[in-house]
């Protein structure tokens, strides 16, 4: 038998003003904590800048965060790692971007790109990356440029005022085409290695380029510079910050590892211009995106003046 409802159990109450929420707690306060930081991004007084980056400035402080509001970094690559470091450049407060990139948006970038959405299936990556980053930071100034990077072409697409340039794209002679252009600038450069094939985003490692070892996207990299651009002999640093992941590459054997033979993509030779594609090998987004947020942690630290190239 249901048991029937019941009218709640409504009293008088003799004060007419009463306090809508009191707290049971005898001496209650906004907040207990004597150290509390009020949250800047409340504070009516503020403006939006202010309080969009209140956060990063109690961080890197005002100067720091005014170095960020003037860069102007690159990106050079949208895929599974340049992405995720284009939107964690805008959201750390960098000024300016230049997107470069010729790709379009595959079925097959779900997995691993920011970018990629069942809404932008088709679109430029260029131009879906600038969409996202203007509906976060409506005042970034973000270009985008829907070209490859190649030798005869990166004296052009890479910007002169550029602060630091992001290279995270996979054929070996672009990267080094680009790593010679920007060296020869002044302007600092932050390499990335190879995504495809690691499972274990902790293995990450920030070197100079010259003392990477285990990655062969980047040791083809550096016999192209020490070849074809003059650059140091082993032995000698190059003064250019390189990402690698220390782990041995798994997956993606000869034929590929999947059961499904439409799937299956041999990765291509590194001493061409052939790129190591991630999708060769597999990959997955913690190890893409990782690599992407400390490309932009790097980006960043020049921008503010530390650890600079010389």
């Amino acid at each position: 038998m249901l048991t029937p409802l019941t009218e709640p159990d409504v009293r008088f109450n003799p004060d007419p003003n009463p306090d809508p929420s009191p707290d049971p707690r005898p001496d209650a306060s906004p907040d207990p904590r004597p150290d509390a930081i009020p949250d800047a991004s409340l504070d009516p007084a503020l403006d939006l800048d202010q309080r969009r980056f209140a956060s990063v400035e109690r961080l890197i402080g005002g100067e720091g965060l005014a170095s960020l509001r003037r860069a102007h970094v690159v990106v050079v690559g949208l895929g599974g790692v340049g992405s995720w470091a284009a939107e964690a450049l805008a959201r750390s407060g960098v000024g300016r971007l230049t997107l470069i990139d010729l790709d379009h948006v595959a079925q097959s970038n779900l997995n691993r790109q920011l970018l990629a959405t069942l809404a932008t299936l088709g679109a430029a990556k260029v131009l879906a990356m600038r969409e996202r980053i203007l509906s976060i930071v409506a005042d970034c100034q973000v270009v985008a440029v829907d070209a490859m990077v190649t030798p005869d072409t990166v004296d052009t697409l890479l910007p002169l005022d550029a602060d630091v340039v992001l290279d995270a794209i996979d054929a070996p002679r672009s990267k080094a085409a680009m790593i010679a252009c920007a060296r020869a600038r002044k302007q600092a450069i932050v390499v990335c290695g190879a995504a495809g094939g690691r499972s274990d985003p902790l293995a990450l490692r920030r070197d100079d380029l010259a003392d990477i070892t285990g990655d062969r996207l980047l040791a083809a990299v550096r016999s192209r510079l020490r070849r074809d651009y003059g650059f140091p002999p082993p032995g000698r640093s190059f003064g250019v910050t390189g990402l690698s992941l220390s782990t041995p590459v798994a997956g993606g054997s000869v034929g590929g590892a999947t059961s499904n033979p439409s799937l299956r993509v041999v990765p291509r030779d590194t001493r061409g211009t052939a790129p190591l594609a991630c999708a060769g090998y597999g990959s997955i987004v913690t190890v893409t995106a990782t690599m992407g947020f400390a490309a932009a942690a790097a980006a960043i630290d020049y921008c503010r003046g530390n650890d600079r190239q010389t």
